[in-house]
């Protein structure tokens, strides 16, 4: 990203002739006034705008979120063990031959009994409940960690996406300041062609002093183009990660803040960012998979009802029945497979365990080396705007006295590409220490906008 907008800036600018005193940028929120003539003026996307409507819009968020929806149901899957079952169950069939004892064959005054009708219906109701799960107990909190640490991977995604927006809109709002940089320099340019031509005329200048001048002022009109299609392109990629269309303007994002210095920093990090916090979860969830495995030793005890009815009364003389117990099951032995997914569960604990110390490294690391990133970054945006300043004043310098015929229009254009090397330089290197400070926020896991 970084280097795609760097060299997006750098072509926006490349060869332009010169530029006057630049005058200040409009404040953050607003936009810089429409030139006469100009198109109307788009509406105006402030970052936290593209931020708020990211979180709402972004369709990778949305496939996380949907993600999120389906680990919550790990607990209703994990409970559903524990709460009662009922089952409901009906048959119909139909037999060769009739079964039927005639009355009085089992004594006198017996009745007329059918062992088997020819047309059989029979329905089954049945309901166990556990009593005693010893799986479960384990399995249910290990459901509820699950869904945590689904929830932090969607949240460090969010950050991601968001990161992601937040670098596209500062490096967009990089290229408007360039396009209008190039927008101003071809006034200079037009400018310079005209003085020549006016000194060509009277005799003050060679025709190649005015050659260069024209030469100068197509190449600014070159580089106005050039920006402006960086611009637009810009735009139409932060639109797609908004899902909009780019009919949006942008504006100077404001400053990244920090609270604290760097070690303050690595503490937030080890704190707050989810990533590391997912690790220490998963910790306790591979100490629960090795209780499962542990408690797999115990017994399960379950309750049951059953009712049955038939259209045959058979031997009982009626035609429904129901039947209550309790049911055991115990596993003495399975083979081994209970000591090999504790073993196995046990390396797990290892892993998670050097995992959870391996996020926190990382985190540590990634923070002080951003944070090392981010004083370079802001030393060179400073000596890069020092740079700009003094290249803009001796450009005006010449230019005030090539006016005066007493200097050269070589010189005048070495002033003007010094000028012109400081406008990108001061332009990539104020986006360097932008974003420098942006990925300090994210390592520390202070970037979290719109939090939800």
């Amino acid at each position: 990203m970084n280097a795609l907008i760097t060299a997006a800036l750098t072509l926006a600018l490349a060869q332009a002739p010169g530029t006057p005193s630049t005058p200040a940028p409009p404040p953050p929120g607003e936009a810089a006034p429409a030139a006469a003539g100009a198109q109307p003026a788009l509406p105006v996307l402030t970052l936290d705008d593209a931020l708020a409507t990211a979180a709402a819009q972004n369709l990778d968020l949305k496939a996380a979120q949907a993600r999120l929806r389906q680990a919550d149901e790990l607990s209703w899957k994990a409970w559903s063990g524990y709460l009662p079952q009922v089952t409901a169950s009906g048959t119909y069939t139909r037999n060769e031959t009739e079964a039927v004892l005639p009355a009085g064959s089992l004594g006198p005054g017996s009745p007329k009994i059918t062992i088997q009708a020819q047309d059989q219906l029979n329905g089954l109701v049945e309901a166990t409940q556990a009593l005693l799960a010893p799986q479960l107990l384990f399995a249910i909190p290990n459901a509820n960690r699950g869904e945590e640490i689904a929830r932090l991977n969607v949240e460090t995604a969010r950050r991601e996406v968001l990161f992601g927006v937040a670098q596209a809109y500062y490096g967009a709002a990089s290229l408007r300041r360039a396009m209008e940089v190039s927008e101003r320099l071809l006034e200079i340019a037009a400018r310079q062609e005209k003085d020549a031509r006016v000194r060509y005329q009277a005799g003050a200048i060679a025709k190649v002093g005015l050659l260069r001048a024209e030469i100068d002022r197509a190449r600014a009109e070159q580089d106005v183009k050039r920006s402006q299609n960086a611009f637009a392109s810009a735009r139409i990629a932060l639109a797609t990660l908004l899902d909009r269309r780019p009919d949006f303007d942008v504006v100077d994002p404001p400053e990244p803040v920090l609270a604290g210095d760097a070690e303050a920093l690595v503490a937030a990090a080890l704190r707050d960012r989810p990533d590391v916090q997912a690790a220490r979860v998963n910790v306790e969830l591979q100490r629960g998979v090795r209780n499962q495995a542990v408690a797999r030793y115990l017994p399960n005890v379950g309750a049951f009802g059953r009712y049955t009815l038939a259209n045959e009364a058979g031997f009982t003389g009626t035609n429904h029945a129901w039947a209550a117990g309790l049911a055991l099951q115990w596993k003495v032995l399975d083979g081994g497979l209970r000591e090999s997914d504790i073993r196995e569960a046990n390396a797990k604990i290892d892993e998670a365990n050097a995992s959870s110390a391996s996020a926190e490294l990382k985190a540590r690391q990634e923070v002080e080396q951003a944070y090392l990133d981010m004083e370079s970054a802001r030393a060179n945006a400073a000596k890069a705007k020092e740079q700009r300043d003094l290249a803009a004043e001796n450009q005006r310098l010449v230019d005030v006295a090539f006016r005066a015929g007493t200097a050269t229009a070589v010189e005048q254009a070495d002033a003007t590409a010094q000028l012109r090397t400081a406008e990108v330089g001061q332009i990539t290197e104020s986006l360097a220490a932008q974003l420098a400070a942006l990925r300090v926020l994210k390592a520390a896991g202070a970037f979290h906008p719109t939090r939800r």
